[in-house]
């Protein structure tokens, strides 16, 4: 077995990547695994009394190798999959299934992990709320089931482990094999740092000329600015056809049939653990509780959103008539004449910006934001990792190690699509600690040339600044045990820090620091910056109305009897709400990866907007102090809910932050929905 699975002597700690093949993971996690299992039979088997020691943490333990091995592996899997990681995912996911449902449903397990939740009061705070969380995982994993319950709910993980994996590869593969040409006699309304990048696409993939692409950094402007509307129509029908057996994989790629044999076992599964329906089941360790609190959230936004949407398609309307067209305006119209009505309406071209949004300059700010906020200072550093373009830091604080970060910044054909933040390790304070080695992976354009710079669009800059305020959570951690590090926090709560830190990019101060021409190297001028923030909210009806189709198709789909049509139930619950027919959903059912390509979201897309609501009254905290780099405010942050991980329920520890639970209004407001 390659040792360097499990035990990483790469620069700061890091695997050594080069010296890594896709031939050594099958060995490595063939031992890994049973390792684990023998660590889990042995706390099981132990004939003496259950007690925190030799169950709970023993627990905590006993998959260590198997996770290293892992991280490693479905990191790479992500950010550079290829035909052999795939057949991998495919027989790691049933195998993995099965071992989680003899761990989470062994009896012996659940009666040892019981017997010490029954004297926890006497246990330290930490070590009460990992037993805690340990008695609850089981019990909702059905562990008090009958035998023949057990039996069916391992059935039920190891299909779904099966059909999860399944959906997000037939999506990659619509996304990886797809290429529209863009004849030079079709270029235009497309400005000169768009075809840039839609050239080193090309250039890429081996072509000449220019294309467009399923990469969102890449076809979103192309239906912001391209002036064919044949051509707008084409790309966009390829990037809505994802995963619907109309797309570039054909039959091969239909998810439709996956998602109705997902949603029927979700149902089934929720139902041997006593509940209605799925949603019921995941939203009772939520914050919010229950699918109607959900349902109320999502409507006291749903109403301002769509009537900003309506307003905004007349006006719309009124720009494509000036063009000629008589017909309804259509999905791959909206983006377009949004950007002229932006234009006109506040005097802005994106376009003017984008040459002061370099990613380099963005990083820069990302990092000055974070020592402003927490004395988090970052070096660069040389490793080697999984692609040249891949970046690394030691992040420190005081001249302390805080973690190690990578970031992998550009889109790949085999990268998977969107932005995420992972770890390789979280952080602990078992034996002698570790630190977390955090990763952020977005797919932004890359530049053109060697010596060029990546230009981030005002969305792109969004993303990174999102994404690593997800990574701050993993920096900042500081509790004993790993399961409860980082963001190992309720769904509903996991999006708190990385939109909070999004509020940062909008501050004049941020931008007039780092907003800087690639050329000249002269700030983003005043006036320009000051329609940039005003017009950002200008699309605020079709972005919130987007959304909220996605979330509240999601828990429609989980709520009472499965559907077995999920393209006929999204399209009922679309013309009940009365939803726009040129604003689609966000993420259409045949690729709403966030759903279905695992359970962390699944009835639970609305937790972005219930952070949302969160976030803006956090941000409010520092704004009250008239100092949105308030040292006091952020420490604060940082002692409540940063440096917490999942060591308390996510309502107390918002409460310890902010005394108050928020309300919608901030929510609308930050969006310029009143």
């Amino acid at each position: 077995m390659n040792t360097e699975l499990t035990h990483w002597t790469g620069p700061q700690g890091l695997p050594r990547f080069d010296l890594i093949a896709d031939a050594d993971f099958s060995p490595a996690f063939d031992r890994e695994l049973a390792a684990a299992e023998a660590a889990m039979e042995a706390i099981a088997a132990n004939p003496e009394p259950a007690t925190f020691e030799n169950t709970i943490a023993a627990m905590e333990l006993a998959e260590e190798g198997l996770n290293r091995v892992l991280s490693v592996f479905y990191n790479l899997a992500g950010v550079d999959s290829n035909p052999k990681r795939q057949e991998l995912q495919r027989e790691f996911a049933p195998r993995l299934a099965d071992y989680g449902s003899r761990i989470n449903m062994d009896p012996r397990l659940y009666a040892r992990v019981k017997a010490v939740a029954e004297t926890a009061d006497r246990l330290a705070p930490q070590d009460r709320r990992i037993t805690e969380l340990a008695l609850r995982n089981l019990t909702r994993a059905g562990a008090g089931l009958s035998e023949a319950d057990r039996v069916r709910m391992a059935g039920i993980s190891a299909r779904m482990a099966t059909l999860t994996t399944e959906f997000a590869q037939n999506v990659l593969t619509d996304e990886r094999d797809y290429v529209l040409p863009v004849p030079d006699d079709r270029l235009g309304g497309l400005p000169d740092w768009l075809l840039r990048s839609m050239r080193a696409a090309a250039k890429e993939r081996g072509l000449t000329g220019q294309i467009v692409t399923l990469n969102r950094s890449l076809i979103v402007p192309f239906l912001e600015y391209s002036a064919d509307r044949a051509l707008r129509e084409v790309a966009f029908k390829a990037w809505a056809a994802r995963g619907s057996g109309q797309g570039a994989g054909g039959a091969e790629t239909n998810n439709l049939p996956l998602v109705a044999a997902i949603l029927a076992l979700r149902h089934e599964r929720a139902q041997l653990l006593g509940y209605d329906d799925f949603a019921s089941y995941k939203l009772e360790p939520e914050m919010a509780g229950n699918a109607k609190a959900v349902e109320n959230l999502l409507m006291q936004v749903w109403g301002p959103a769509l009537n900003r949407a309506k307003e905004d398609e007349a006006k719309l309307t009124a720009l494509l008539r000036d063009d000629g067209v008589n017909g309804p305006l259509e999905a791959w119209d909206w983006r377009l004449y949004a950007e002229r009505l932006r234009q006109r309406e506040h005097d802005f071209d994106a376009a003017q910006v984008t040459p002061y949004l370099t990613l380099d300059a963005m990083l820069g700010a990302v990092f000055d934001v974070a020592n402003k906020l927490y004395r988090l200072e970052f070096q660069p550093f040389t490793a080697p990792l999984w692609s040249p373009d891949v970046r690394a830091w030691r992040v420190t604080r005081d001249g302390q190690l805080m973690a190690i970060f990578l970031g992998d910044f550009y889109a790949r054909p085999s990268k998977r699509s969107g932005a995420w933040c992972s770890s390789l390790q979280v952080q602990h304070k078992i034996g002698d600690g570790q630190r977390p080695i955090v990763v952020n992976v977005c797919n932004f354009t890359p530049p053109d040339s060697p010596d060029a710079p990546a230009f981030l669009s005002w969305d792109d800059a969004h993303t990174l600044f999102h994404e690593f305020g997800h990574a701050t959570h993993h920096i900042l951690s500081d509790v004993t045990w790993p399961s409860i590090s980082g963001t190992s926090v309720a769904q509903d709560f996991v999006e708190l820090p990385s939109q909070l830190y999004e509020h940062w990019l909008e501050q004049p101060v941020v931008l007039d620091a780092h907003a800087r021409h690639f050329e000249t190297g002269q700030p983003l001028p005043a006036e320009l910056r000051d329609r940039l923030l005003a017009a950002g909210k200008a699309g605020a009806g079709f972005g919130t109305t987007e959304y909220l189709e996605s979330a509240l198709v999601d828990l429609a789909f989980h709520r009472g009897t499965p559907a077995k049509d999920g393209m006929a139930q999204q399209a009922r619950v679309l013309a009940d709400l009365g939803a726009p027919s040129a604003i689609p959903m966000r993420h259409a059912t045949p690729h709403f990866a966030h759903v279905f390509s695992g359970d962390s979201y699944a009835s639970g897309y609305y937790s972005y907007m219930w952070s949302e609501v969160m976030d803006a009254d956090a941000f409010a905290a520092f704004e009250e102090t008239g100092n949105i780099f308030d040292p006091e405010t952020a420490r604060r942050l940082e002692d409540t809910i940063l440096s917490k991980g999942g060591s308390l329920p996510a309502d107390e520890l918002w409460i310890a932050f902010r005394e108050r639970m928020p309300g919608v209004d901030a929510l609308l407001k930050g969006r310029g929905l009143i």
